[in-house]
């Protein structure tokens, strides 16, 4: 599911498949992208708060790229060379050298870069199996499907593979603080919780205890806080409904709302109010913004969209205009870029690539 991933994703009845990429991704890619058409204008006129915008893959699926602490990498995840489902990948944060650092079994998601960079931190489900899950179950209406991924690190270059934290069910849409936390989401007591733990895996708290999926989760700059998304099922016929679905490995994001909490789970507190599908938060390195995508100015709930709000709720900005879909945005750890997927200038319909832009106060 990702970030946006669920979630990530974090995302298919009613809704545009690739403006969901974070729920599942469809087809494989050319492993060796060709190059940028130059005629066409990647910027809308709009979007007065990106400048330079640059396409850095070009094909298939490819979403939730992160920057390492420096600034000089991201990880993200990619369906190419020939794979059915997303493995994750490596680039330059020109979007040069993509390598593959995932085993290429089973289905990848949420990679993140530890802070001294040497190490790699991602969700798989190739302990389950070695083949691609099978997608999610439509007959209930647009679901995700909770597939039984497990946390694991690795080397930058993907070797010395090894289990982090593990346990029976969903485990995923980790990141992680520059003082050493990680953060990521759990069914392990039950429900779709966040939990935080050290870098070996030690220290694991439960953060969150309300009925209904907390995700996608991200930290401040100086890892006091944390932002997420959030449903809350709001009767008892919703909490019903959304438990049932939780039974069968699945969770409806149709409604999420953007989050803030402390880091040590403390003073949670609602920051959107949008009725809408609200996801991939992450805060500008001020700590006082949060960047996030939404489809709240489509009626049709289809068209995916950036916006920047303060971390009280106000200031809600439009910063995408693209009519399909734009999401999963970061920040570069100095504020001076902003790397996101999405649907524009795309080869074919519904395909998903990674741009960067120079950020523009």
């Amino acid at each position: 599911m990702g970030h946006g991933q669920p979630p990530a994703r974090r995302y298919e009845a009613g809704v545009n498949r690739a403006a969901l990429l974070f729920a599942v991704s469809l087809s494989a890619c050319a492993s060796r992208p060709p190059a940028a058409p130059a005629s066409r204008e990647l910027r809308l006129p709009q979007e007065r708060h990106l400048a330079h915008l640059r396409q850095l893959t070009f094909g298939g699926e490819n979403a939730e790229a992160y920057f390492s602490f420096d600034g000089r990498e991201l990880v993200f995840q990619s369906t190419r060379d020939g794979r059915a489902c997303d493995q994750e990948y490596v680039m330059g944060a020109d979007g040069s050298s993509p390598r593959l650092v995932s085993t290429g079994r089973g289905r990848v998601t949420c990679g993140y870069f530890f802070p001294g960079g040497d190490r790699l931190l991602y969700a798989s489900t190739h302990e389950a199996s070695p083949d691609c899950p099978p997608p999610p179950d439509m007959s209930h209406g647009y679901s995700w499907a909770l597939y039984d991924y497990q946390l694991y690190t690795a080397r930058p270059d993907g070797s010395d593979l090894a289990p982090l934290a593990h346990a029976p069910g969903y485990n995923a849409e980790a990141t992680i603080s520059k003082d050493g936390w990680i953060v990521f989401t759990s069914t392990r007591d039950g429900d779709l919780d966040l939990y935080k733990m050290r870098l070996d895996g030690s220290g694991l708290t439960r953060l969150t205890d309300t009925p209904g999926y907390d995700g996608g989760a991200f930290f401040s700059a100086d890892g006091k806080r944390i932002v997420y998304r959030a449903s809350r099922p709001k009767d008892a016929a919703a909490l019903a409904e959304y438990r049932a679905l939780l039974a069968q490995k699945l969770v409806r994001p149709t409604q999420l709302e953007i989050w803030v909490m402390d880091a040590d789970g403390r003073n949670q507190r609602q920051v959107t109010h949008l009725g809408a599908a609200s996801f991939a938060p992450f805060f500008h390195p001020d700590g006082r913004r949060i960047i996030f995508a939404s489809n709240v100015a489509d009626p049709r709930g289809r068209d995916f969209d950036l916006y920047l709000v303060n971390d009280d709720g106000t200031g809600l900005e439009r910063i995408t205009y693209n009519d399909t879909f734009d999401g999963f945005p970061m920040f570069s750890p100095d504020g001076k870029k902003l790397v996101f997927a999405s649907n524009r200038n795309g080869s074919r319909p519904g395909e998903t690539n990674v741009f960067i832009a120079d950020w523009v106060e």
